[in-house]
C-alpha cells in the first residue's frame, strides 16, 4: 500500500485495510502537512475495510474546514464499502440545551404536580374500592385478609415489642435521674403513660411497620409491574388495587391499633423496671398513676393516628410499586424511596396531631 501527491491530488494504490493502514497513515501525514489535498484519488485502491474508511473519514473531516474535499475514481466494490461503514453521512445529534434555573424550577413543581395528583388519584381508588370491599368480596383472594393480616401485623410483633421496651426503658431511665432531684418521683407514670399512649407508641409503631411492612408492599407491587403482572390482571379484568392492595389496606387498618396497643403496653412495662427498681415506686402506685392521667381522648387520638398512619403507608408503598420502571434496579429505588417517604409522612402527620390534640 502506497500513497502518493500530485497537483493537490492524494492518490492510494493497494489496500487500504487495517494491516497496511499504521504504515500508510506516517506516508499520508508527510505528504499532507504542507499542502491541502483538494481530491482524494481511489482509483488504485484494490481493496478496503472499515478501518479505511475510517481513515478516508478522518482525512475528509480534517480538511472540511479549509474547503471541499471530493473522492474520485473509486470502483463500484469500493464506493459500496464506503458507503456502508462511512460515518459522514450519519446526522448530527441535536445539541441538548442548557436547562436554565427557573426552567428547573418549573419542571420541579410541575412533576411534583403530576406526582401529586397520581398520589391522590390512587388513594382515591384505594378508599373507594376499600369501602366496596367491605360489602362485596368480588374480586379478591379467599382468605387474603387473614394472610395479610398475619403477615402485616403478627409477624411484626417481635420487632416492636423489643424497640418499645427499650425506648420505654430508656425514656423513664432519662427522665427519673431529673426528677430524683426534685422529689417528683411519683411523675414518672404520667410522663411515660402520655408520652406512650399519645406520641411514642403510635408513631414509633408506625415506623417499624414502614420499614418493615411498607417496603414489601412496594417491591411487592414493584416486581409484579415489573414482570407484568399487574397487566396479566388487568387482561383477566381484574382491578389490581381491588385484587392486591384493598386486602393489604384492611389487614393493617385492623392490626395497626392492636400493634399501638401492643407497643404501649410493653413500652409501660419497660418504664415500669425503671420506676419499681431504681425510683422505688410501689407497683399499686405505678398504676394507679398511669391509668389515672390517661383520658379517653388521649385513647381516641392515639388509635386514630395509628389507622391514618397506616393507611399512609399502604397508599405511599402502592404509590411507588405502580409507578417502578426498569427492571431490578428499579424495583429497589421503588422499595427505598417508599420507605423514605412513609417515614417523611408520619413523622410530618404526628406533629400535626400534635399541634390540633394537645
Amino acid at each position: 500500500m502506497s500513497c502518493k501527491f500530485v497537483n493537490s491530488v492524494l492518490s492510494f494504490e493497494g489496500e487500504l485495510t487495517a494491516r497496511n493502514l499504521p504504515k500508510l497513515m506516517v506516508e499520508a501525514s508527510s505528504l499532507i502537512g504542507k499542502n491541502k489535498p483538494s481530491m482524494i484519488d481511489l482509483a488504485g485502491v484494490q481493496a478496503i475495510d472499515s478501518a479505511g474508511v475510517a481513515y478516508l473519514d478522518q482525512i475528509q473531516i480534517q480538511f472540511a474546514s479549509k474547503g471541499i474535499l471530493l473522492l474520485k475514481g473509486s470502483t463500484p466494490e469500493t464506493q459500496a464499502v464506503i458507503d456502508t461503514f462511512t460515518s459522514l453521512k450519519l446526522p448530527l445529534p441535536i445539541p441538548v440545551a442548557k436547562i436554565g434555573f427557573f426552567e428547573s424550577i418549573g419542571s420541579s413543581v410541575i412533576e411534583a404536580y403530576e406526582s401529586m395528583y397520581k398520589a391522590a388519584l390512587l388513594a382515591s381508588e384505594i378508599y373507594y374500592w376499600s369501602f366496596v370491599g367491605l360489602f362485596n368480596h368480588k374480586g379478591q383472594r379467599k382468605g387474603s385478609l387473614i394472610q395479610q393480616a398475619a403477615l402485616l401485623g403478627s409477624q411484626a410483633l417481635p420487632i416492636v415489642a423489643l424497640l418499645s421496651f427499650i425506648i420505654g426503658f430508656i425514656l423513664s431511665l432519662q427522665s427519673a435521674v431529673q426528677l430524683r432531684n426534685f422529689g417528683a418521683n411519683v411523675f414518672i407514670a404520667d410522663l411515660l403513660a402520655v408520652t406512650m399512649v399519645r406520641e411514642m407508641g403510635p408513631m414509633m409503631t408506625a415506623i417499624i411497620i414502614a420499614g418493615r411492612s411498607g417496603s414489601a408492599i412496594a417491591s411487592e407491587i414493584a416486581t409484579m409491574q415489573v414482570t407484568e403482572e399487574i397487566d396479566a390482571l388487568k387482561m383477566m379484568a381484574l382491578s389490581p388495587i381491588r385484587y392486591i392492595v384493598v386486602p393489604k389496606f384492611h389487614a393493617i387498618s385492623v392490626v395497626m391499633p392492636i400493634l399501638v396497643a401492643f407497643s404501649i403496653m410493653v413500652g409501660m412495662i419497660g418504664g415500669g423496671i425503671i420506676a419499681l427498681g431504681y425510683l422505688g415506686l410501689s407497683l399499686e402506685t405505678f398504676l394507679k398513676r398511669s391509668i389515672e392521667i390517661i383520658t379517653l381522648k388521649d385513647l381516641v387520638v392515639s388509635m386514630g393516628k395509628s389507622v391514618v398512619f397506616a393507611w399512609v403507608i399502604v397508599i405511599i408503598g402502592s404509590y411507588f410499586g405502580f409507578q417502578v420502571k426498569g427492571g431490578a434496579e428499579g424495583v429497589g429505588k421503588a422499595t427505598t424511596a417508599s420507605v423514605v417517604a412513609s417515614i417523611f409522612a408520619v413523622i410530618v402527620l404526628d406533629a400535626m396531631f400534635s399541634l390540633l390534640y394537645l
